[in-house]
């Protein structure tokens, strides 16, 4: 393996020597990237429903219900409402100027008046508008056509007192997408505060923070830039994705620059101030000196390290959830360019700045190391001493943690339930809940086919709405004989069509009798429940098992198919679905779960491989692929102690297991492979109880530096995100944040640091088979790097 030290060591003798031009290479990059292509947070999506495949059954339903508003339609609710008395005849004809207003909007095809409520007091419009359904253009879209409508309302005027607001799902999507852009931003810029912050006191250095965090700075708007366009073009970017790529490239470039940087400083004060031929060595020439040799020796940690998590993204693209799957190719992009940039533009920028870079800290040979963190190596080294006593200990401890895991429950994420606190959208979904029914802003819709229009067999739409409305699922269900709290008989509803026709064709200024006026606005409300032609119905419910937001109501899914299933069969109905939050949420769940089973064996097989071919052993890769094994489901177990348990959180959102064994899995194994390689290094020259601890003396810094940054910035990811985000997603950010964070804390304080060493003490030279390393003794083993340490040029 050589080669590898040398490819490595040339790599860093081109970025010293040609250090400025390696620098204006990446910024012009990065120039050209913010210049010619989108921002990512104009075409992220915050409803994780879209991800779902069309042969899930919500998908499914919400097809079979798309004669309700269109196949290809997107439908904007607009909600005009008094407060303290009915609607006046000045309300009334302003609904009639928005409507016209809204029909001129760009991509508009209809406006429908879905009538007012019973109180009288508000009245809604649908907005229906052909934009394209998936992908970053749609989110463009949705985004500018809930714009035009409510510029539309604010040029019509509303009476004072009439209040009017965009509502529904999409308003408060596009409302959400748009917290979501300010997120992240926020995000981005308190990470690089808290992590340039850490590294102040680790370094105990003014500009070394500054060089670290660059690279990963630079490749984190490259990449955004780079995703934004791929979205641009169909692939669907979810908001976690465009938070989790900040926080991933933040976190892993600081790592990586760790793992170069801490090298670099210990080879200079190791190194002495006499060169070869007995001169003092420059000071700027001794640090190029370092950097050339650090590359050589870090440059394989930081390449593996890298490739392990590119593995781990990219079986993310077999899943069958695009969410996941849609990770895949961004996270993996951003890393590999940060891998680039970590074997690029960080050794030159430490070529440029030369000794300076870690001003005021001494880099003279001889000086101190350490810092505030400097115990723990040292501290590890000692308990690593004994290593059985260390192992059990820590097995048993991860081991009731673990068992603890078996207590998770996923929570609901399947779109934004309301929008962000003081939004258009949230004040407009209010409006909904206060003067509709109970259902209307966010119902679980059962949707039956008909073979007969509704007003044709109105005997038996009667009798399923009964059905409906007895069966114990269900407490409250609205549908076309109860589209606005005004109940009508199926003789009723026949009736109205023979005299008006459709519910959706009746002109808001149909004239009625005041004795049947309030049946009259029932009737005309169903359009809502009916499809132009009568033959698609939906009934819009709410869930005994509570709001369609929670876990128990998407349990509960099955239930309510079931009883869709019986109602169509009493409507003599020819398709039944279920579609809605509760639902899409139920789907997703299942979903995931099927996923992990299939992701998860890849990955590990994958990254087995990689660690086989850097630790030139096919003993090592077994236990420390254990290792993360049990690392993830004692993190799992104590997030589900910390949240279930203790804070009484229904579940966890269902997307945290799978990112917290990837981030595990993939991030864990950059410190299992920057410890093993120095253990393997040293053992070259030591004994390998003596190669242990030395190891762990002059890594236990840089991984307990590189773990408290990465844990920082999935904190900042839940406290920022929990600040800004829609009412639905807080609970989803706080979880992946915090959960997160928690395991990356164990992983790196405990796992990395004791068990693994301890194991590798146990098992002894074996760790190494079938390499050279695991047969002789160190005296008898060439060195395989490609160079010999600055402190031996002397």
């Amino acid at each position: 393996m050589a080669f590898v030290g040398t490819f490595f060591a040339a790599t860093g003798r081109l970025c010293v020597r040609f250090r400025w031009v390696v620098v204006l290479a990446w910024a012009a990059g990065v120039a050209a990237a913010m210049t010619l292509l989108p921002s990512l947070g104009s075409v992220t999506q915050s409803d994780s429903t879209s991800f779902l495949p069309a042969s899930a059954p919500s998908q499914v339903a919400a097809r079979l219900a798309s004669p309700l508003q269109g196949a290809t339609l997107t439908a904007v609710t607009v909600v005009a409402a008094r407060s303290g008395g009915p609607l006046a005849g000045a309300d009334s004809g302003f609904v009639a100027r928005l409507a016209g207003a809204l029909s001129a909007v760009p991509r508009v095809t209809a406006v429908r008046d879905a009538g007012q409520s019973a109180d009288g007091q508000a009245e809604q419009l649908t907005v229906l508008a052909a934009l394209a359904q998936s992908g970053g253009l749609a989110t463009t879209q949705q985004a500018m056509l809930v714009e035009q409508v409510r510029a539309a309302i604010r040029t019509a005027g509303p009476p004072a007192g009439l209040a009017v607001h965009a509502a529904g799902p999409v308003a408060t999507r596009v409302d959400t997408n748009a917290t979501s852009g300010r997120t992240g931003g926020q995000v981005q810029w308190f990470s690089v505060i808290f992590v340039i912050a850490l590294l102040v006191a680790v370094f105990r250095s003014a500009l070394a923070p500054l060089i670290a965090v660059l690279p990963a700075l630079l490749v984190v708007l490259m990449a955004e830039r780079l995703t934004a366009e791929a979205a641009v073009h169909g692939l669907g970017v979810s908001q976690i994705a465009s938070l989790l790529l900040i926080v991933l490239v933040l976190g892993a470039g600081t790592d990586y620059a760790l793992f170069l940087m801490f090298r670099v400083r210990e080879e200079m004060r190791a190194s002495l101030p006499a060169g070869a031929s007995g001169g003092v060595v420059p000071p700027g020439q001794r640090c190029r000196e370092a950097i050339v040799f650090s590359v050589a020796r870090v440059g394989e940690t930081i390449t593996f390290s890298a490739g392990v998590l590119i593995a781990a993204l990219l079986s993310l693209a077999t899943a069958s959830f695009s969410l996941y799957s849609g990770l895949a190719a961004p996270l993996a992009i951003a890393i590999g360019l940060m891998l680039v940039a970590g074997l690029t533009l960080l050794p030159a920028l430490l070529a440029i700045c030369g000794p300076v870079a870690f001003w005021p800290s001494s880099v003279r040979p001889g000086a101190g190391r350490g810092g505030w963190l400097g115990f723990w190596g040292p501290a590890c080294s000692r308990i690593v001493r004994r290593p059985l006593a260390t192992l059990v200990i820590g097995l048993a401890v991860f081991g009731a943690l673990a068992v603890a895991s078996a207590g998770y429950l996923a929570a609901g994420f399947g779109g934004a339930a309301a929008g962000p606190a003081g939004s258009d959208s949230a004040a407009g979904d209010t409006l909904l809940a206060r003067h509709f029914p109970q259902t209307a802003a966010n119902p679980t819709l059962v949707v039956l086919r008909l073979r007969q229009p509704a007003w044709a067999v109105a005997g038996a739409v009667a009798a399923a709405e009964e059905q409906l409305a007895a069966d114990r699922v269900f407490t409250s269900v609205s549908g076309p004989l109860n589209a606005n709290g005004t109940a009508l008989t199926a003789g009723q509803y026949a009736a109205f069509h023979a005299a008006y026709g459709p519910p959706r064709a009746i002109a808001a200024a149909a004239r009625v009798p005041p004795s049947r006026l309030a049946a009259f606005e029932s009737y005309r409300a169903s359009g809502s429940f009916v499809s132009g032609d009568g033959r698609t119905i939906s009934f819009a419910t709410s869930l005994a098992a509570g709001s369609a937001t929670t876990t128990a109501a998407a349990q509960a899914i099955p239930a309510v198919r079931a009883a869709a299933a019986r109602a169509a069969r009493t409507a003599g109905a020819s398709a039944s679905g279920v579609t809605g939050q509760a639902a899409f949420t139920n789907d997703v769940a299942q979903l995931s779960d099927g996923d992990l089973r299939t992701v998860i064996p890849i990955a590990v097989a994958v990254i087995a491989v990689l660690l086989a071919l850097v630790m030139r052993s096919l003993v090592a890769p077994l236990y420390l692929i254990v290792s993360v094994v049990l690392s993830y489901f004692a993190a799992l177990g104590l997030t589900v102690l910390v949240f279930i348990k203790a804070a009484g959180q229904p579940g966890l959102t269902f997307i945290l297991p799978f990112l917290l064994f990837v981030f595990l899995l993939a991030l864990g194994e950059d410190y299992n492979i920057l410890v093993m390689t120095r253990i393997r290094e040293e053992a070259h020259r030591l004994p390998l109880r003596e190669a242990v601890g030395q190891a762990l003396r002059v890594t236990g810094t840089t991984v307990t530096s590189a773990g408290l940054v990465l844990a920082g910035t999935f904190g900042v990811l839940a406290i920022v995100g929990s600040g800004s985000a829609g009412a639905q997603n807080v609970r989803t950010i706080v979880d992946v944040g915090v959960g997160l964070a928690l395991g990356v804390l164990m992983d790196t304080f405990l796992v990395r640091t004791l068990l693994v060493p301890a194991a590798a003490v146990l098992i002894g030279r074996w760790n190494w088979w079938p390499s050279a390393l695991g047969r002789v003794q160190p005296a008898a083993v060439p060195d395989d790097g490609p160079a010999t340490p600055l402190r031996d040029l002397a």
